[in-house]
């Protein structure tokens, strides 16, 4: 670990304590970018309580540290702190007000450098809170983040990694921004995080190769976006109440090649939302998952196998599969699934049902074949035409799935624990 100066920084320092005009219903602020300038290659510049002015450009190794106390405010235009060299951490700051653009992706912290750490601080009105740009090995840690005070569809991203790669996002607290957004950038760990209130809690377009593992996804319109992105290990992740109008807790599109284990999705319109792998060889696996209290368990969409389910448990979804465009997911490989909705025995007791358990599509064919009455699915008509279709059906019901092997459900088991969750950094 290289040797770093410690510079102190006094409210007096080479005049450097001279206010600086911070923008609209903002105190007058210190210039800190002459601070930046004054620091030798390597030093520690720790910040005095207060409020300090951005915009900010670090573009030297150094630390800067604000011991929990010191605020750095934008004037409301472009990015606060813009990072341009490598070494370079920011802890214990709260970093407010940059712009609202969205064209020029205005943030609160932009890395264009490799081996940045930001660690330890507290965004608040910002845009993008860390935007991560073609740089290598960043850690983003410990942050608690918001984003402005808009729709959905309006805010920044809490964290964006864009390009490069091999960056750890771990132990934030996100809460109101748009997504955690990881776009063209591979070899990433997202890790003992909470997300909160955001569109998407976490997407990933064209990002193989990524590890998303032990976060809370609590109240997002759709949990995990899995988009044009093979190689994926998605496990031990609470994902729950994402209501969006199409959310899912996770979803797949046009990807392929993942590993989702150990999940527990609860209270989601639908589970898990796949579509057939990008192909046959990039199969997605399915294992011991608790899909529960959601609308739909799972959901397939241009369904055309490639997906391998085992020892997942099914518990008090709506519907426990549903298959849109198609009538059946037969092609996938159903095997050793806790289902609650099994009839048959177990007379030897092994834990397997002695019958296979067959999924069929009664009275919910009529809005997984036709969208447009997807309103209706929970209306008492509906219910009572299923209950009718079921009792003696008037057309031949269409098998969903078998399972031959179902796996007796013992009484169910107490709510899964919360991940735990981290607000510091790994090292630390």
């Amino acid at each position: 670990m290289r040797r770093g100066l410690l510079l102190v920084v006094g409210l007096e320092l080479s005049g450097c304590g001279a206010p600086v005009a911070a923008g609209p219903g903002v105190e007058s602020a210190r210039a800190l970018q002459p601070l930046i300038d004054a620091a030798a290659p390597g030093a520690t510049v720790t910040l005095p309580p207060g409020t300090w002015a951005g915009p900010v450009v670090i573009d030297k190794g150094l630390t800067l540290d604000g011991q929990g106390a010191a605020v750095v405010t934008g004037n409301g235009v472009g990015t606060v702190i813009s990072v341009r060299a490598p070494f370079v951490t920011l802890k214990g700051l709260r970093l407010t007000g940059s712009g609202s653009s969205h064209d020029q992706m205005d943030a609160a912290v932009l890395v264009e450098a490799d081996d940045v750490r930001v660690s330890g601080n507290t965004f608040d009105d910002v845009l993008f809170g860390v935007l991560v740009k073609a740089s290598r090995r960043a850690l983003v840690c410990g942050n608690r983040i918001t984003s402005k005070r808009e729709d959905h569809p309006l805010r920044g991203d809490a964290v964006r990694l864009w390009n490069g790669g091999g960056h750890r996002v771990f132990g934030n607290d996100l809460l109101d921004a748009r997504d955690l957004s990881l776009a063209n950038t591979r070899d990433n760990v997202v890790s003992h995080n909470r997300i909160r209130g955001g569109r998407y809690g976490l997407q990933l377009i064209f990002a193989p190769h990524n590890v998303i593992e032990d976060n809370l996804l609590d109240g997002n319109l759709t949990g995990v976006a899995v988009l044009y992105s093979n190689d994926m290990v998605i496990r031990r992740n609470v994902v729950r109440h994402s209501r969006g109008v199409s959310g899912a807790g996770l979803s797949f599109k046009e990807s392929g090649q993942a590993i989702v284990e150990d999940n527990d999705v609860v209270h989601c319109a639908v589970g898990a939302r796949t579509n057939a792998p990008t192909s046959p060889e990039a199969i997605i696996s399915f294992t011991r998952n608790r899909f529960a209290h959601n609308v739909a368990g799972m959901d397939f969409y241009g369904e055309n196998g490639g997906h391998v389910i085992h020892d997942n448990r099914f518990e008090r979804n709506l519907s426990q599969v549903t298959v849109s465009g198609v009538m059946s997911a037969r092609n996938n490989e159903w095997l050793g699934n806790a289902w609650d909705d099994y009839e048959g025995f177990d007379r030897d007791g092994d834990g397997v049902g002695d019958t296979p358990h067959d999924v069929y599509a009664f009275a919910d064919r009529i809005w997984q074949e036709n969208p447009q009455a997807t309103f209706f699915r929970n209306a008492p008509a509906l219910e009572l035409l299923d209950f009718l279709e079921r009792l003696a059906p008037f057309a031949s019901p269409e098998l969903t799935l078998s399972d031959p092997r179902p796996r007796v459900s013992k009484p169910e088991a107490a709510e899964p624990a919360l991940p735990e969750f981290h607000p510091s950094c790994p090292a630390d």
